[in-house]
């Protein structure tokens, strides 16, 4: 419940953005619109693993199989849109299955591959990527604070180098000192896992305010005053998501 919340705020969100910055996107039908985010919400549900079901349906199945019925009637809409839907429009849809609702998935994945015991990784690996966005965040602004002077990026105008790379090495210090308290993983995997969230979370921070910045807009929406909208928060953890499930599936 808690990922559908996030993956159609953070929709709604995205949507609002590219519709200021390519009015044409404007055209496209409210089945476009709704339509997709829901194929999207398929792979939240298809990514269970077979770990939750209503009644005797498992979500995974009925992820599986509405996602095939959208793969139908999604190019139908679409083709029915052709006259007034450009291109580019279908692929900043597209776009968005890639951005927000694949990596929401492969945090489930994350969260329901392994066994389900309190000490497993299905707990210990998403919050690790969480607890590692958390620190790095708080420490690339102290560093940054303190002897920060290259900026990073004129896309963000208040990072800078010293900042981030001071993040990402106290992130990695901080991480790797709580899995030797906690024995719940090793060092080597929490200092490389961490090292990939840090750096990774970085780049989509980065992508967020390019967004926002071609949208002329400051926050991407307004549903946590003073903290901006589900963008905002959860930039970070798109980019990171995806990396660092890709590390634990096939090199860890």
């Amino acid at each position: 419940m808690l990922f559908s919340i996030v993956h159609f705020g953070a929709w709604a969100e995205y949507q609002k953005l590219v519709f200021r910055f390519n009015p044409e996107y404007n055209k496209i039908s409210w089945m476009h619109r709704y339509g997709i985010m829901i194929a999207g919400w398929c792979l939240l549900l298809f990514f269970t693993n077979y770990g939750l079901s209503i009644s005797t349906l498992t979500l995974t199945n009925i992820g599986f199989w509405a996602g095939i019925a959208f793969m139908v009637v999604l190019p139908l809409i679409m083709f029915i849109d052709s006259k007034i839907v450009f291109l580019g429009n279908i692929i900043y849809s597209i776009a968005g299955i890639v951005y927000i609702s694949l990596p929401i998935g492969l945090l489930i994945e994350l969260r329901t591959h392994w066994s389900d015991d309190a000490g497993s990784l299905s707990y210990t690996i998403p919050l690790l990527i969480i607890f590692a966005l958390w620190i790095n965040d708080t420490m690339a602004y102290i560093v940054g604070s303190i002897i920060g002077k290259t900026p990073l990026s004129k896309i963000s105008p208040k990072k800078t180098w010293e900042g981030t790379i001071g993040g990402v090495i106290l992130t990695i210090a901080v991480i790797c000192l709580i899995a030797y308290l906690t024995r719940r993983i090793s060092i080597i995997d929490a200092g490389i896992l961490s090292g990939i969230a840090a750096i990774t979370g970085t780049l989509g921070d980065l992508f967020e305010s390019k967004l926002k910045r071609m949208a002329g807009v400051k926050d991407s929406g307004s549903i946590m005053p003073g903290h901006g909208g589900f963008l905002d928060r959860f930039d970070s953890l798109l980019f990171a998501s995806v990396f660092v499930w890709l590390c634990a599936k096939f090199v860890l």
